[in-house]
């Protein structure tokens, strides 16, 4: 299969399905509410609904559907203070206002709102309630651009409601999806935002603008990093797993080995969850423990690589017995799970069926892997394959160019008052802007920095890149506030 599932999520796209599929989602879907914040912060929001139009682009469909968004102002200034606005990504807000710990680091300083607005189609904010899902009829209205405007119509009844936000600039903030919300939405809306923080947004993961292979290249070179022989140990460990799945007493090894809740009746189904463990892992590779997807240790991937520093000539089953190994850090390092499910979804429990529908329309995202500069099985990217995929889960075509068209790709060098923030292990910095195109379109580089390392909470052992990372984008928001305050702005 070629639909992807998208980190992610991270970010917050998805990674890979158990089918074999070719195009990631951004962040980890199907995430956990797991909650990863410091002990002393505190995370108090009040949650609110805004009823808001199906179809913000035709006049056909009079039909509303009640938003939901969560707003926090316990340090804002009530004359003028900024308001710092999540634009929401691929599944339930109250997830991503737990997770996003800069914004509640910030707060205080900037004396800020915070609000978190839900996506459309995902969470709470069902534009048909039980029937959202049930075909492509009710699907149509599931897209960027109608989520760009959701958002646009809030922050207008925010500073109709609340006389004293008149006059707030309005800060986007996002992660993955969500941080290529954040940079669309000053795009397209620049006199309703007055700029954009979009961390770890690959905005040119579309066809044409990246190679197709570079997402899996990184995936890679993370594992390199971390152990001589660790990339190539799991190269090797493709054809280890045909062999060992050839026969009944092999399937039965392998289900044992990896301690599997269910006997396994072929090969290609742990290859494909061990293809997304190893993507996963790349996403999260924090300097701290953390439980963004699941309970890891710091730097995780040096933790697995220890179980995988295999010469070539290494025994089958001994290359295969240190794989379950590794494949455990990620699913079991608590060692509170008594078997391990291929079956479900490493990342939890985020819209996963929405973002196929994303992926399968306007989100285009090729992905490819040749064996040879990546440690993954070789697989090509065909089109057409793709699409006739999707036609047969939705009855619906993608339309590979939109996101240029919509958005234009590389030729943004007009806009203004935006950061692109990636980290040099993060597998989806492959499509992201990394080079500044102007003085006001800022590009940060965190060496370090795995998937919008960035947006998490304040941690001791965050590494020096990322404190500077943070530290200029609290300049810059503040730049702009400044800016915004300085100009005469017709009342939303």
């Amino acid at each position: 299969m070629q639909v992807a599932i998208m980190c992610l999520l991270l970010c917050a796209f998805l990674v890979l399905s158990s089918c074999s599929a070719h195009v990631l989602a951004l962040k980890p879907h199907l995430f956990k509410h797991r909650v990863s914040r410091p002990a002393d912060v505190d995370i108090v929001y009040k949650t609110y609904y805004l009823d808001q139009k199906i179809d913000h682009f035709g006049f056909l469909e009079n039909g509303t559907f009640k938003q939901r968004y969560l707003v926090a102002d316990q340090h804002w200034h009530n004359e003028g203070g900024p308001i710092l606005f999540y634009t929401g990504n691929e599944g339930d807000i109250a997830w991503f206002c737990n997770n996003t710990g800069f914004m509640w680091d910030v707060a205080e300083e900037l004396g800020a709102m915070l609000v978190f607005a839900e996506h459309r189609y995902y969470g709470e904010s069902m534009p048909f309630g039980a029937e959202s899902y049930s075909d492509a009829k009710h699907l149509n209205y599931l897209s960027s651009e109608q989520a760009l405007a959701d958002f646009a119509v809030l922050i207008r009844y925010l500073k109709e409601s609340w006389p004293a936000t008149r006059r707030s600039a309005v800060i986007a903030i996002g992660g993955s999806y969500g941080g290529m919300l954040a940079a669309w939405f000053r795009m397209k809306y620049p006199h309703v935002v007055a700029g954009a923080l979009a961390a770890s947004a690959p905005i040119w993961q579309f066809p044409g603008m990246v190679d197709c292979g570079v997402f899996y290249k990184i995936v890679t070179d993370d594992f390199s990093r971390a152990g001589k022989r660790c990339s190539s140990s799991i190269r090797s460990s493709w054809k280890a797993i045909d062999k060992m799945a050839s026969t009944d007493k092999g399937l039965q090894w392998l289900s044992s080995e990896f301690s599997l809740c269910a006997p396994l009746t072929k090969g290609s189904d742990l290859k494909s969850w061990l293809q997304e463990t190893w993507v996963n892992l790349a996403m999260v590779d924090y300097p701290y423990k953390a439980n963004f997807l699941q309970p890891l240790p710091a730097w995780p991937i040096k933790v697995v690589c220890q179980n995988l520093q295999f010469s070539p000539d290494v025994p089958e089953e001994k290359l295969l017995h240190g794989v379950a190994e590794a494949a455990k850090v990620y699913y079991n390092y608590t060692g509170d799970a008594s078997c391990l499910n291929i079956s479900q979804s490493a990342t939890g429990n985020l819209g996963m069926m929405g973002w196929f529908y994303q992926a399968c329309t306007e989100m285009v995202m090729p992905m490819c892997t040749d064996g040879v500069q990546d440690m993954f099985e070789p697989l090509g990217w065909s089109f057409q394959a793709f699409s006739d995929e999707c036609f047969s889960m939705f009855g619906v075509r993608p339309r590979p160019d939109w996101a240029e068209v919509m958005y234009g790709g590389k030729a943004i060098g007009a806009h203004s008052n935006i950061i692109f923030s990636n980290g040099g292990l993060d597998p989806w910095s492959g499509g992201g802007v990394l080079q500044s195109l102007s003085d006001s379109l800022v590009a940060i580089w965190i060496p370090e920095g795995a998937h919008h390392l960035d947006l998490r909470y304040n941690n001791e052992y965050d590494p020096h890149s990322v404190l500077q990372a943070r530290q200029q984008e609290v300049a810059l928001i503040k730049q702009w506030v400044k800016q915004w305050g300085a100009q005469d702005h017709v009342e939303l």
